[in-house]
């Protein structure tokens, strides 16, 4: 009966994040977004079902295992997205090299100040990159991949609604620096709010993102060092 369970959570999970993200096209509101609406109808369906976590996970972690070909995968936009590349690449490897240090450092500061204990300090250190580049990091730094991914659902929910409200208030008309805003800060939620504002906006958070998350992955041990 478990393996039934655990078969029906995968197709649930798959089900579900195919119409809600239809309906978020659709729609394009905030609340819609794949990334925060289907973490809570799963986790609010598995709660009100009593299916233990084991149980869900038990098939539903062959998603988890396709983050690594995603990340691969993140290397065709970033060709294809070349020319702008070239055109802006001291902008972006500007923005990319502060936006960096300044979510770890900060994460990591305040989860101090707070007494967190040194796993949740190495789960957060991480959170403003994108899911499978996050897992990575995490796992480097010896973090809890299932906090870490809590927190970069969060942080790109935030950061998502941040953003705007931001961009309402301060004089930025730049498209260049309105994605790598979205981008840096709030990784795919943030690239698809960006994408929302305009075509430029959405392909230099794109790329922001994608050129974060590799930087954030290489520095990994460095910052597992400085922690």
């Amino acid at each position: 009966m478990e393996h039934e369970i655990a078969l029906m959570s995968f197709v649930l999970t798959v089900v579900l994040y195919g119409g809600v993200k239809k309906y978020y096209l659709k729609t394009r509101s905030w609340w819609s977004t794949p990334i925060l609406a289907v973490p809570l109808l799963i986790i609010g369906l598995v709660v009100l079902a009593k299916v233990p976590y084991h149980t869900y996970f038990a098939d539903t972690r062959w998603l988890t295992w396709m983050l690594g070909p995603a990340t691969v995968a993140f290397a065709i936009p970033i060709y294809e997205q070349r020319a702008i590349i070239r055109k802006h690449w001291l902008s972006l490897s500007c923005g990319v090299l502060v936006a960096i240090p300044v979510a770890v450092i900060s994460s990591v500061e305040l989860a101090r100040w707070l007494n967190l204990s040194d796993v949740m300090q190495k789960s957060l250190a991480p959170r403003s990159i994108s899911t499978p580049f996050a897992l990575a990091a995490s796992h480097t730094l010896g973090g809890s991949s299932d906090l870490t991914a809590l927190f970069v659902v969060v942080t790109g929910v935030a950061g998502m609604m941040l953003g705007q409200l931001l961009l309402t208030v301060l004089p930025i008309r730049s498209a260049l620096a309105r994605g790598a805003l979205f981008g840096a800060a709030a990784h795919a939620a943030g690239t698809a709010k960006a994408a929302e504002i305009g075509a430029e906006e959405g392909v230099v958070a794109s790329l922001t993102m994608m050129l974060a998350g590799v930087a954030t992955v290489f520095a990994a041990p460095l910052i597992g060092y400085w922690m």
